[in-house]
């Protein structure tokens, strides 16, 4: 049976794409030739996954005003938490939870980004 197999990209209209698209690359370093573009690496964890997620309000989407967020997963959270904060980029809030750990930013144009490191193999149930 065909399925789908991941996420292919997340498209959003913007002021100045350029100037997102330079914001991205010198500041989460992620560029290509089409914008922002990831490679997927392979994975340490024995069950890498991807969530497709809604909420009834935008509660979890705060501060930006937009109606979606960007998760990016990191293989270090720490480490790139603290590049993130070399390039003066704010970071909103951390948490670790049993199944990963978790860090929030905004982009140039106010969307939400989460970034992410996988500690276990699954969601607890």
């Amino acid at each position: 049976m065909a399925r789908v197999t991941g996420l292919g990209g997340v498209f959003y209209v913007v002021k100045d794409p350029e100037a997102t698209r330079a914001w991205y690359r010198d500041k989460l370093g992620i560029d290509g030739p089409y914008g922002p573009q990831l490679a997927w690496a392979q994975e340490p964890k024995a069950n890498p996954y991807s969530l497709i997620s809604n909420f009834p309000d935008d509660t979890y989407l705060k501060p930006s005003s937009r109606g979606f967020m960007i998760n990016l997963r990191v293989d270090d959270l720490d480490g790139f938490v603290k590049q993130l904060k070399k390039n003066k980029v704010k970071v909103l809030d951390r948490v670790d939870e049993n199944y990963g750990k978790f860090a929030w930013i905004l982009d140039p144009d106010g969307v939400k980004i989460e970034l992410w490191e996988q500690v276990a193999d699954e969601l607890p149930s």
